[in-house]
């Protein structure tokens, strides 16, 4: 079993309606930083307000933390998850070249989304977040069935089917946890510009044309990188565009 990184919390619950609910409830009593995993999620959701479908054997879990950052600070968290779920993908089934980070917040596993991440945060003063729920979910053994998605979504694809390789969730979280710490320690380290180096290396479709659809607009251009605020910058005809919140569509 991977080590358990010291100064990490472990929890692990057989039912909750979310990880991210139960986190910030519980925000105010845990020292922190903890990471909650539910064996079983009833009520699980995604990025603005969509569902995420839990089926038996998935992974949803959730890292509480009390960052006291600046919300620009905390948001940079997505990219330090995203990491984390990349080395511990490649730890589980071996595969490197399978995978790739989706900008904002998914993983991909052969071109089809086997994970995804939601920061929610509470707790406001000062300026600064007192409390950071990094949510994770992850189709370890099963996808959901993508008559269920919206027609533009990105397949949904499982580790087992894509890879054969099984892994239970509490195995996964001790992987997860264990990178996590590690990409962590280097971003208050050194800031986020190793972690967005990093990152870059293994995006998905850099350098090339994408499509971001924001609440209001749509642009298409070349996807040239992610500025040192996490955005993602887009060369069009009319120019360089830094978007800080999209989906995106390929």
């Amino acid at each position: 079993m991977q080590d358990w990184p010291i100064g990490y919390g472990r929890r692990v619950l057989k039912e909750l309606d979310s990880t991210n609910a139960e986190a910030l409830r519980v925000a105010g009593t845990v020292a922190g930083p903890e990471w909650i995993l539910a064996l079983h999620q009833t009520s699980g959701r995604g990025r603005r307000g969509r569902v995420w479908e839990d089926p038996t054997g998935n992974f949803a879990a959730t890292l509480l933390m009390h960052p006291s950052e600046t919300p620009e600070n905390v948001a940079l968290r997505s990219f330090v998850a995203s990491l984390a779920l990349f080395d511990a993908f490649v730890a589980v089934t071996g595969r490197a070249g399978a995978f790739a980070l989706k900008w904002p917040n998914d993983v991909l596993l052969n071109g089809g989304k086997v994970a995804g991440i939601l920061l929610e945060s509470a707790g406001f003063s000062g300026g600064q977040v007192a409390h950071l729920a990094i949510g994770i979910g992850v189709n370890l053994a099963v996808a959901p069935d993508a008559q269920d998605l919206e027609a533009s979504a990105t397949r949904p694809v499982s580790v087992l089917s894509e890879t054969g390789a099984e892994v239970d969730p509490e195995t996964f979280l001790d992987v997860l946890a264990s990178a996590y710490a590690k990409w962590e320690l280097q971003f208050v380290t050194f800031g986020f510009e190793p972690i967005r180096t990093a990152w870059l290396a293994r995006a998905a479709r850099l350098g090339e044309v994408i499509t971001a659809r924001t609440m209001r607009d749509e642009y298409v251009g070349t996807f040239e990188t992610v500025d040192n605020a996490g955005n993602l910058v887009l060369k069009t005809p009319q120019g360089a565009v830094a978007i800080p919140a999209a989906d995106i569509f390929f």
